[in-house]
């Protein structure tokens, strides 16, 4: 028997003067009748997402809070779960190999004043970084339409079409690299994969600086397409080890930020190196390539050493004290599955079996977001790759173009964490991508109606309006309820996505027939926005009318014996919409 501690000072005395009853040796996965357990809080104060912290939301996100909230810091945050239910807490045991086992503990408690502080130590340690890292993704991915606006295309020869099949070729090979690349980084763990994709793609990034002509451009698509496959749900998977299911939309919303961030550093650079042009008899678009590469590379390897496998891992010879105490650990690991006791169904290094890839990928439930994700950035994709372009059509020059792109860049940003935000503050997800839709419809009518009698200012207003559109995140994560589900279905869900991107690039190449063909999909996506949030309602009302139907000794017998995982376990109702 190894005795559970609860480090939180709780030492209420049984009858006969001992300790309370303690936890059976964890390596029986067997767990006992919990006796005068610790207190547990009250409603979640302030947690992210959870209507206690409505009034406030985005402020305390800031650490701005009332006095009266910071009375009450002191207070026991260990939320209600499946653990304080002696009878059905052996159900939910993490893996015998789960990383964070040494941290479980049913019986610790910890107040809200440490849980906050830990959250942005996790902000300050894991979050920034990870921003840093896609930073470095979308320097690299986006660096060819601010070559487009310095005659890349003439300099090689290549005609538009060509262009297009560059694109086309890359998207493919992002596509069919997604799910390879999240069964990879789930056997060698993301903190070991995601640094070697960095390294490995910066060096074709930089190497781009030697492209002479559409054969070599043609390649360095494919190559590129394959090493970023995959990166944006590794790391969806690698934040969600961390952060509870509430708290992690609002970080994807930072996540993405990030793209944003390096669209405006990118135009700061472009409009830097790019005044190269003729050095070493090198046009300005080829330094754009080596140094971006460069610096991407630099990321790459310092990933290696910033990011941990895991909250309880996170020592090593150059870093000997790690990032979090050992109480910060079981704050950590006691918090995320007293939230989502799924998250301790496999350890970090544990790959996938086809025939669990198959269960992930035939989940029915999860099919709504892929439609979403299918279509939901069409209407917006086409005015995106083609915006430089488009700019210089409009008569500004090379460097107006890449400056003119920066103040775009800050209004998406801000769109962006606003309607995540809201998202999270009503609890609602379609009804906000509905939004993000209605938000696209009136600049393609205007673009559509002929936007080309407008000036080149206004001209400019209209497509900047609508490129400053915020990006679906984080829906997912939330229904998979298993491992399993959800390291695949944020793979499938980005292939889907870049499929759309293919979409958008053969939907658009006809300007006037291809803004009505984008008018189509925008109100086709309202229509699928309306039928997931059905969908998801009806899920839920059927699967609480059936659990409720159970009895009390039915619900036992069914949490002891099934064999169910994931989303389709009956006691799952959390179908978020």
């Amino acid at each position: 028997m190894s005795t559970v501690s609860n480090d939180q000072g709780f030492s209420p005395d049984s009858p006969d003067g001992s300790r309370p009853e303690t936890i059976d040796d964890k390596s029986e996965r067997d767990l006992s009748v919990l006796v005068q357990a610790p207190p547990l809080g009250a409603q979640p104060l302030d947690a992210e997402g959870d209507k206690a912290s409505r009034p406030h939301g985005l402020l305390q996100y800031f650490g701005v809070r009332s006095a009266a909230h910071d009375a009450e810091l002191d207070a026991i945050a260990t939320q209600p779960s499946v653990y304080d239910k002696d009878e059905v807490a052996a159900v939910y045991l993490p893996h015998e190999k789960y990383e964070g086992l040494s941290a479980f503990d049913p019986l610790f408690r910890w107040t809200w004043r440490e849980e906050f502080a830990v959250v942005r130590k996790i902000d300050y340690k894991i979050m920034i970084w990870v921003g840093f890292m896609f930073f470095s993704l979308n320097i690299d991915r986006g660096n060819l339409s601010q070559a487009n606006s310095d005659n890349f295309l003439e300099d090689l020869g290549l005609t538009t079409n060509d262009f297009n099949l560059g694109n086309t070729v890359f998207l493919v090979s992002f596509l069919l690299a997604e799910i390879p690349s999240q069964l990879v980084s789930k056997r060698l763990g993301p903190d070991r994969w995601i640094p070697g994709q960095m390294c490995l793609w910066s060096i074709v990034a930089g190497a781009q600086f030697w492209l002479n002509g559409r054969s070599s451009f043609l390649v360095t698509r494919a190559l590129l397409g394959v090493l970023q496959g995959g990166f944006i749900p590794d790391n969806i998977l690698y934040l969600s080890y961390f952060y509870k299911g509430a708290e992690l939309p609002l970080r994807l919303a930072w996540f993405w930020v990030s793209d944003s961030i390096a669209g405006i550093v990118a135009g700061f650079l472009a409009y830097g190196i790019l005044h190269l042009e003729g050095y070493g008899g090198r046009a300005g678009w080829r330094w754009l390539f080596l140094f971006e590469g460069l610096l991407t590379l630099a990321i790459g390897v310092a990933s290696f050493f910033m990011m941990p496998p895991s909250p309880t891992q996170t020592k090593a010879w150059f870093r000997p004290k790690g990032y979090f105490t050992e109480r910060e650990e079981k704050i950590i690991v006691n918090r995320v599955l007293r939230d989502d006791p799924s998250k301790g169904d496999m350890h970090n290094r544990q790959g996938l079996s086809p025939k669990m890839l198959w269960k992930a990928l035939t989940d029915y439930d999860m099919w709504p977001i892929y439609a979403i994700g299918l279509t939901f950035q069409v209407p917006a994709s086409p005015p995106s790759a083609y915006f430089t372009l488009s700019l210089r059509h409009l008569g500004f020059s090379t460097f107006q173009v890449n400056l003119l792109g920066i103040p775009i860049t800050v209004v998406g940003m801000f769109t962006l964490l606003g309607i995540t935000w809201s998202s999270e503050y009503f609890n609602e997800r379609a009804l906000h991508g509905l939004i993000c839709q209605a938000w696209c419809l009136p600049f393609l009518i205007i673009e559509y109606l002929d936007a080309g009698t407008l000036g080149n200012w206004a001209q400019y207003g209209v497509i900047g309006l609508l490129l400053s559109h915020a990006i679906q995140v984080a829906w997912g994560s939330r229904i998979s309820n298993s491992v399993r589900t959800r390291t695949v279905s944020a793979a499938a869900y980005n292939m889907f996505v870049q499929i759309s991107n293919i979409i958008a690039s053969n939907a658009h190449q006809h300007h006037h027939r291809g803004n009505a063909v984008l008018i189509g999909f925008t109100i086709l996506n309202c229509c699928i926005y309306a039928f997931a949030k059905v969908y998801y309602i009806l899920r839920r009302r059927y699967r609480l009318r059936a659990w409720n139907a159970m009895t009390p000794e039915e619900q036992q017998e069914y949490l002891s014996t099934t064999t169910d995982e994931g989303n389709k376990r009956k006691d799952f109702v959390d179908f978020v919409h």
